[in-house]
C-alpha cells in the first residue's frame, strides 16, 4: 500500500545551531592542540640540537687548539688605587674635573709585578695624559674609548721602555665621572 509521505524531517533550528557549535569547538580544539604540539616539538628539537651541537664541536675545537697554539693564560687585573682625579684646562670660564678608576689587564703576572716597581712613573704618565684632554671630547663614549686606547698605548710604551716587554694587554676604566 501506499506509504504516506509526510513533510521531510527538518531539524529544529536550535538543534542545528548546537551541531554547528560543536563542530566549531572541535575545530578550535584541534587547532590549539596542533599549535601546542608544534611549539613543543620545536622547543624539544632546539634543546636537543643545541645540547648535541654544543658538546660535539667543543671536543674537536679543543683538539685543534691544543695542536695548533698554546693555551692562553688567564687574565690578571691590577687596580690602580686611589682613583685618578684631574682637572681640565679652564674652558669657557668653568672648571671641570674627571675621576677615573683604572685597572690594568695582563696575562703575564711576572711582567705585571715588574711594572709595579715603576708605579709612580706610570701614575704620573696617566695623570698627565688625563689632564691634557678636553672636556667636550670626553663627554661622548667615543671620546672615552679613545682616551682608554691612548692610556693603553701610553702604559705599554712605558712598560716596553722600563722592563723591556709589553706587560699589559689593556687599560680598563672601571669608573668614569666627569663634572
Amino acid at each position: 500500500m501506499a506509504k504516506k509521505q509526510g513533510p521531510p524531517d527538518v531539524a529544529s533550528p536550535a538543534a542545528s545551531a548546537e551541531g554547528k557549535g560543536k563542530g566549531k569547538l572541535k575545530l578550535i580544539i584541534l587547532i590549539v592542540v596542533g599549535v601546542l604540539l608544534a611549539v613543543g616539538l620545536s622547543v624539544g628539537g632546539t634543546i636537543y640540537f643545541m645540547s648535541r651541537g654544543a658538546s660535539e664541536p667543543a671536543h674537536s675545537d679543543e683538539a685543534e687548539h691544543s695542536q695548533t697554539a698554546p693555551q692562553r693564560q688567564a687574565a690578571t687585573y691590577e687596580v690602580l688605587a686611589p682613583a685618578f682625579i684631574v682637572n681640565f684646562a679652564n674652558t669657557g670660564g668653568r672648571q671641570h674635573y674627571m675621576q677615573v678608576n683604572v685597572a690594568l689587564m695582563s696575562r703575564d703576572q711576572a711582567a705585571l709585578d715588574a711594572l709595579k716597581e715603576h708605579m709612580p712613573l706610570l701614575r704620573n704618565q696617566l695623570v698627565m695624559l688625563f689632564s691634557s684632554q678636553e672636556f667636550a671630547s670626553l663627554a661622548t663614549p667615543v671620546g672615552q674609548e679613545m682616551l682608554r686606547q691612548q692610556a693603553t698605548a701610553s702604559v705599554q710604551e712605558l712598560a716596553q721602555k722600563e722592563i723591556g716587554k709589553l706587560a699589559i694587554e689593556q687599560v680598563l676604566f672601571t669608573n668614569f665621572v666627569l663634572q
